[in-house]
Parts: structure tokens; C-alpha cells; sequence
């Protein structure tokens, strides 16, 4: 997963960096390269990270219930 999302990265590199040039060479299609760049890396590569950054995580440990939960006991002690 790993070699793969590093692939695709640099293939999106690859292709906005191809847009912004022949955007700048005066060809109108570089900003339709650019856009499939940018939807490719919002749409394909962000989940793919995410999912493979987070997929063996526990959710528990990123919300803030033991904070709040700390905070409510903190507040009663001091009422």
C-alpha cells in the first residue's frame, strides 16, 4: 500500500506539473490537466492515506470523551 500511494503521488505530481507547463506553453488543455490532477488527488489519493494512516486505529483515542469527561468531574469537585 505504501509503494502504491507513492506512486500515485507522483504520478499526480507528475501530472500537474505537465499542466502548469503546457498551461504556460498557451495550450487551453493544461488547465483540463490540472483539474484531473487536483480531483485525483482529493478524491483518490486523500481517501487512500487516510484510510491506510487510520485502518488499524482505535477511534476512542482521537475524540475528546475522556477530556470532557475529566472536565465535567473537575467542574463538580468545584462546585
Amino acid at each position: 500500500m505504501k509503494f502504491t500511494l507513492f506512486f500515485l503521488l507522483i504520478l499526480i505530481l507528475g501530472t500537474l506539473g505537465y499542466g502548469f507547463y503546457t498551461k504556460s506553453s498557451g495550450d487551453p488543455n493544461g488547465e483540463i490537466i490540472i483539474g484531473i490532477g487536483v480531483l485525483v488527488l482529493a478524491f483518490v489519493f486523500m481517501p487512500l492515506f487516510i484510510f491506510h494512516r487510520y485502518k488499524n486505529k482505535n477511534i476512542k483515542d482521537f475524540t475528546f470523551d475522556k477530556y470532557r469527561k475529566d472536565l465535567e468531574e473537575h467542574n463538580k469537585k468545584n462546585s
